[in-house]
């Protein structure tokens, strides 16, 4: 959990565990918006976060009305948005009731094409589907059981209701041995369990996937800075560094912080924040930015913003905002999804009354409303934008393109001309030698004794002229003796 203010609010990020479905995260934004001293709440089902404006609510007290909605928010400390690997230990789970699903689904086959040598004995279906049932979808009955506790209804319930009905009915059949052949549903209850949790390995997957993006940028900051002490220079975590310290860059190495050039001169990659491939020139009184990469040149910098107030920090925070933020189809679809369960659940018995009362059927009507409630499962409607959303935002990411929030990537789609301000936005970032003009001596010798020249420099067009002159097999001389002049030619 992070918190930042922004007077007279403070903004809360809670890391949410428990929720299942959209009607989940819609049930705690409400219970959260109801809460003394919050002045708004939103609640991301892809992230699995929940951002919260307070005036004077404490945190003890966000965490007690999550308990309460049945969901837990744990802390984590300048990681608001680390993704979690909620599929971990779980895949193997997922593989074994998938095996004990096949020969059902594979029974059901035979049956429908008459294969008898295919067809399973009913007591053997049932040892398959009863572990299926109640160990691969254990976590759907806990999940019912949590949102019903609460007054309130999810995805899990459906999902719980429908196999076990179909579950139920089949297993009803098999003891009561009433018939030799018996229609059997055991394969419709755990196809769907199985479906279902690979669903919520997919969606793990993704959310970890595009989470790469904010921890990439993390890995920027270096994780210690050389401060600059009464008794020396020491090495210390770079969140321990002040504003105001002293800081050692050397050559090779990115900023810790953001600060002031006090001493050196250097041409340092700031692409980072401007997009501009080459280096830029760096001396006393210059301004640099956190996760910038030096040169050529030791730098002592003068820290001005650290921490969360850093320009990377912000950055950070911007694709945070985007992802945890949402678009006006999300909205809609958590409004819709808010009464997708009890709309199922009424359907449901509605089905069941109309085929029982209208036509005596009441069998029938229990296998067609375990079709209502199979079918309803899926919880798509509430999961597809806030996954796409995510997934956008971090591929846009790593791509350098930073989405400042969700509503304007819904309305990109309208956006008909596009005016780049600068080369370096639409080209690699990396300059490649293509072709020189010699007046005196030959091509290939002035490329051979420019890459002598070059031999040590980090500057990117030095790495040309040195890539080209070896894939030109050229013998390079030594290392001349030198004296380098910055911004002289």
């Amino acid at each position: 959990m992070t918190a930042r203010a922004s007077s007279p609010l403070t903004v809360t990020d809670l890391a949410i565990t428990g929720m299942t479905c959209a009607a989940c995260a819609a049930r705690l934004e409400t219970v959260l918006n109801r809460a003394p001293g919050v002045q708004k709440a939103t609640v991301n089902l892809a992230t699995g976060m929940a951002r919260v404006e307070t005036t004077a609510a404490p945190l003890d007290d966000l965490t007690v009305a999550v308990a309460e909605a049945g969901f837990k928010a744990t802390l984590a400390p300048g990681k608001a948005l680390e993704v979690m690997e909620t599929a971990r230990g779980c895949g193997w789970a997922l593989t074994l009731a998938a095996l004990l699903t096949l020969p059902l689904v594979i029974q059901m086959g035979a049956e429908g094409v008459h294969l008898p040598s295919f067809m399973l004995p009913p007591w053997l279906q049932l040892v398959l589907a009863t572990p299926v049932q109640f160990w691969a979808g254990g976590r759907f009955y806990a999940g019912a059981w949590a949102s019903l506790r609460h007054g309130a209804g999810n995805m899990d319930v459906l999902v719980a209701m429908g196999t076990t009905a179909a579950y139920g009915l089949s297993a009803w059949r098999v003891l009561a041995a009433t018939d030799a052949s018996p229609a059997l549903y055991f394969e419709a209850a755990a196809v769907v369990i199985v479906l279902v949790r690979l669903g919520k390995l997919l969606e793990a997957k993704a959310r970890h996937s595009a989470a790469a993006a904010i921890r990439a940028l993390m890995h920027l900051r270096p994780d210690t800075a050389r401060v600059v002490r009464d008794d020396g220079v020491h090495e210390v975590p770079a969140e321990q560094v002040k504003a105001g310290e002293m800081v050692v860059v050397r050559p090779g190495e990115r900023f810790p912080v953001d600060g002031t050039v006090i001493e050196g001169e250097s041409g340092v990659d700031e692409s980072l924040i401007t997009g501009e491939s080459l280096p830029v020139h760096k001396t006393v009184g210059m301004r640099v930015v956190g996760g910038a990469i030096n040169g050529e040149g030791l730098l002592t910098v003068q820290a001005t913003t650290v921490n969360a107030a850093s320009t990377l920090a912000r950055i950070i925070r911007l694709i945070e905002d985007a992802q945890t933020g949402k678009a006006p189809v999300q909205r809609l679809a958590d409004r819709l999804a808010a009464v997708f369960v009890p709309v199922v659940v009424f359907l449901a018995g509605l089905t069941f009354l109309v085929w029982w009362l209208g036509f005596g059927q009441p069998e029938a009507g229990f296998i067609a409303t375990i079709s209502v409630l199979v079918i309803a499962c899926p919880c798509a409607l509430g999961l597809a934008t806030p996954t796409a959303i995510m997934v956008g935002t971090g591929v846009a990411a790593r791509h350098g393109i930073l989405i400042k929030d969700a509503e304007a990537l819904e309305i990109a789609h309208r956006v008909t001309t596009v005016v780049f301000d600068k080369t370096g936005t639409l080209t690699e970032g990396r300059p490649v030698f293509r072709m020189a003009e010699a007046v005196s001596l030959p091509v290939h010798e002035v490329l051979r004794l420019a890459a002598a020249v070059q031999q040590g420099s980090e500057h990117p067009l030095a790495r040309a002229i040195l890539e080209k002159a070896g894939t030109d097999n050229l013998a390079i001389p030594p290392d001349p003796a030198r004296t380098r002049r910055s911004r002289r030619g």
